[in-house]
């Protein structure tokens, strides 16, 4: 009998609050599904399963917040024969009264909950929607603002968004309260949970955490190197001339690419200190930093980028950013990335010198591509577009040689547009 636990998220994370099981008792579950959304200080994210089998129990009712690697489900394996009832964790600690001055005060434990909102009522202005139902409300047509949330605290759910497609929503009853063998009661009732989205507050609270740690744990050292940037635009204006505008590719896709293939040829780069040494990355998945709209920003990782064709990538990258905006990355995007690259854009500063997001052991960072005087080939003066590639390194990790063979390589495939 295997145990589905609450996952990290990153290093900055210590717990997480279930927002919407997406499963039940008895369901068939396989490798990489969505089964839950889990809010944490970055947001509502999608958590995926890791086991096959079925779903034997759910251990955590949605609105309980428990640390990471806390049990949250138990899945039976092909063949197994079910067990005995497992016992649930004990519940989360009481809030802190400065934590719950942000929420609506908690109602008595022998208070009945109150019943939801009738849809007639007023909205408030943030509708709360994970991010499946999101989804499901798109797949389906459905707007948003005329679905009654029956959810935690009028959370909109699939089953919600579902029921409005049927035209019932309006005349929808509360749901059926979930049987106690199934779910265990939540700890604190009347208390409000998930918020939905993420709060910039609480957003700034995790980047601070987790940067903190790198500079205290991590004995970052930085070198740049200038890279001419002129064959590598000229195969991209000749490759868009076929394309149409949503499947064109952008610069961002070449120094993706370029950063994975150039970690090949230096592996040491690509991975984790744990426990006292180095742990190679077990592929080359990379967190690309995404700032958010309502301010901070995430790094969720495109995995095995150096072996996906440009079109593909670019694909992949455009969704990841667009999903990241509103609400829709899944735990895996955010637990595995080996090495992180935040890259400014054309309207960015010239040059980042990046902070290294522990575990990982290095950090890319790319300038805007700017026009500057550049000796060529033949030692004639001439303008090219240059960018300017940084790299931060755990120095308990590499050392400054290893680390120029890394941005040369870069180089290198930057030069050599047509073999990315």
């Amino acid at each position: 009998m295997g145990l589905f636990r609450m996952p990290s998220l990153g290093a900055d994370m210590e717990a997480g609050t279930l927002v919407e099981w997406l499963v039940k008792p008895g369901d068939r579950v396989k490798r990489g599904q969505v089964v839950a959304v889990v809010e944490t200080q970055k947001g509502a994210i999608e958590v995926e399963c890791f086991e096959e089998g079925t779903v034997e129990e759910l251990l955590l009712a949605p609105g309980q917040k428990v640390p990471v690697e806390t049990p949250m489900a138990r899945i039976r394996a092909a063949g197994e024969a079910p067990g005995p009832a497992a016992v649930p964790p004990p519940p989360p600690p009481p809030t802190p009264a400065a934590e719950r001055t942000e929420s609506r005060p908690a109602a008595a434990p022998s208070a009945a909950p109150p019943p939801p909102t009738p849809p007639s009522a007023a909205r408030p202005a943030g509708l709360k929607v994970s991010p499946a139902a999101r989804r499901r409300a798109l797949e389906l047509g459905v707007p948003l603002d005329r679905v009654h949330g029956t959810g935690p605290d009028g959370a909109i759910t699939v089953a919600d968004v579902e029921a409005a497609a049927r035209g019932a929503v309006a005349e929808a009853p509360s749901p059926p309260p979930t049987p106690a063998a199934a779910v265990p009661p939540v700890a604190e009732p009347g208390k409000p949970v998930a918020r939905r989205g993420f709060d910039p507050v609480e957003m700034r609270k995790a980047i601070a955490a987790a940067m903190s740690r790198s500079k205290r744990e991590i004995p970052h050292y930085y070198l740049t190197s200038t890279v001419a940037m002129h064959r590598a635009l000229a195969f991209l204006e000749a490759t868009n001339r076929e394309r149409p505008p949503p499947e064109r590719l952008l610069p961002a896709v070449l120094l993706l690419k370029a950063t994975a293939l150039a970690l090949r040829e230096v592996p040491q780069l690509n991975g984790f200190w744990i426990d006292g040494g180095f742990r190679p990355g077990p592929g080359i998945h990379l967190g690309w930093a995404i700032a958010l709209r309502g301010g901070g920003l995430v790094a969720p990782a495109i995995h095995d980028v150096d072996k996906r064709p440009l079109p593909e990538l670019m694909a992949a990258l455009r969704d990841l950013v667009g999903r990241a905006r509103s609400g829709g990355l899944k735990s895996s995007e955010l637990a595995d990335a080996t090495l992180t690259i935040t890259s400014l854009g054309e309207r960015g500063a010239e040059s980042v010198l990046p902070v290294i997001y522990p575990p990982q052991v290095a950090m890319v960072g790319f300038g805007a591509i700017v026009t500057r005087p550049w000796v060529d080939e033949a030692g004639g003066l001439v303008a090219r577009p240059v960018v300017q590639v940084s790299l931060a390194a755990d120095h308990r990790a590499s050392d400054g040689h290893l680390a120029s063979r890394f941005l040369a390589a870069i180089a290198d495939h930057l030069q050599r547009p047509e073999n990315l």
